[in-house]
């Protein structure tokens, strides 16, 4: 409207400033603030033994790996945000969940990005119709304060928002997905859960480097936070958890993408596992704990000469300077001249395995590949690599010694710790790298159909 200050004179030098009316609940606040005094105020606070002890019933959600990574069920009144990449799944296992609990509770499924009709064709296509529809309702709706009044008139006790990124609030002048549209969003939406016991899962976006988009307070305000994550070219995804206040965390679920929808995989080592009756040189069995699941995985190694004069390190699945460590341990300790070397690392089915009881399976798989050796396919590999070339402890020992033997692994390799239990196979304690390559790589035929002993290999190197 003006071009020219009317102070100084100058020329385009008028900037616009927003001001952002305060919402009415804190100018109550603070008028109730300055009115109070303390001789006046009621005690608001209650010690613990106050508090009663009745433990809420969870829910069910119909998944059992959903379950397992939440911690047993649905929290009533919790809060959980769920992300991850475009096109992995997201609305097809929450459409999935509400699905199932309509049979027992009428759920709301909150479609702010679809139409009723596109949601409606998704669900055809999971097997749902329109005579097993009747307690889930769908709403078609970015405003916020819609939502609210559909969740207080319906009172369902779980319900989605798919997602949070596209409500808005008509008192913020942002647009939807904003940061304070997100916070101001995601706020309300708590207080709801919260006073009326209502679940409410939250689909979010991600970024390019896979982070939830928004503020940081998004994953600070809700109770659980859930990634969704798997490669779009393979038909299992993992479903984890990295925050949960009624739960542990670094859980995970497996599912797999099917015609009709997410089917659970009720036993995923034998999905990680390759084919143990043809194994090749350079593969080995590691078994793997993701929170408290074990994972029985095959990690896969070659080791070929290099045409450059730097050689290259390649890792799927294992953290690279995991790796970087192990081949650097191999070559001070063992002798093994891995310096002029390309090596490569890859985990059967792209499960990410950054703990470090998988570091003795990659050394073996390695030496492995490097003597052309095949290691015997029933022998499972569990250690920690140590700088000095010792093999360390690791946590939950037993738990991946039922998993392995649950599977049918007769030897297994595990650091010189004390054992309680009798698995049903023959434990093999280590305390260095170098034995526990001697152990897993002992006399076998090589491809030109002669014969060495591996110990005379290795001193041959070492010398």
């Amino acid at each position: 409207m003006f071009g020219r200050c009317s102070d100084c004179g100058s020329w385009n030098t008028l900037e616009e400033q927003v001001v952002e009316v305060a919402p009415a609940s804190i100018a109550i606040a603070k008028t109730k603030s300055a009115s109070k005094t303390i001789a006046n105020h009621a005690r608001s606070s209650l010690t613990l033994a106050e508090i009663g002890s009745d433990r809420q019933q969870r829910l069910p959600s119909g998944y059992e790996e959903l379950d397992r990574v939440l911690g047993g069920g649905i929290v009533p009144g919790s809060l959980v945000l769920i992300g991850g990449e475009p096109g992995i799944g997201k609305s097809t296992l929450l459409l999935g969940m509400a699905q199932q609990l309509m049979q027992h509770h009428p759920t709301l499924y909150v479609c702010a990005e679809e139409s009723a009709q596109q949601v409606k064709l998704r669900s055809q296509r999971l097997g749902l119709t329109d005579q097993n529809s009747a307690n889930l309702y769908l709403m078609p709706e970015i405003d916020l304060e819609t939502i609210i009044l559909e969740l207080n008139s319906l009172r369902p006790p779980v319900a989605v928002i798919d997602s949070i990124q596209a409500l808005y609030f008509s008192a913020l002048a942002a647009a939807p997905g904003s940061v304070s549209q997100v916070r101001e969003c995601t706020s309300a939406l708590m207080r709801i859960a919260k006073r009326n016991h209502i679940s409410l899962f939250i689909v979010g976006h991600v970024t390019k480097d896979g982070a939830i988009a928004g503020p940081k307070v998004l994953e600070h305000l809700v109770d659980t936070v859930l990634y969704f994550e798997g490669d779009r070219f393979a038909s299992h995804r993992l479903l984890r958890s990295v925050k949960n206040r009624f739960g542990a965390t670094q859980e995970v679920g497996v599912f797999e993408m099917a015609e009709k929808g997410l089917l659970e995989v009720k036993n995923p080592s034998e999905l990680f596992l390759g084919n143990r009756d043809g194994s090749s040189p350079g593969t080995a069995t590691i078994v793997a704990c993701e929170g408290t699941r074990p994972l029985v995985v095959e990690i896969q190694a070659l080791v070929s000469p290099t045409s450059y004069s730097s050689p290259r390190r390649t890792t799927t699945g294992i953290e690279t300077n995991r790796f970087l460590q192990i081949l650097a341990v191999l070559e001070k300790r063992i002798g093994i001249p891995l310096s002029k070397l390309d090596a490569y690392v890859s985990s059967v089915g792209g499960l990410q395995v950054s703990e470090p009881a998988v570091d003795l399976g990659v050394a073996v798989a390695v030496v492995a590949s490097f003597r052309d050796r095949v290691v015997d396919p029933r022998l499972v590999l569990i250690g920690e690599v140590g700088l000095g070339g010792q093999v360390r402890a690791v946590s939950q020992l037993d738990v991946r010694l039922k998993e392995a033997a649950k599977l049918g692994f007769q030897r297994a390799i595990i650091p010189n710790t004390t054992v309680l239990q009798d698995y049903g196979m023959k434990l093999i304690p280590v305390n260095r790298v170098l034995d526990a390559i001697v152990a897993a790589l002992p006399q076998v035929q090589l491809p030109d159909n002669s014969s060495s002993d591996l110990a005379t290999d290795l001193a041959e190197l070492i010398s």
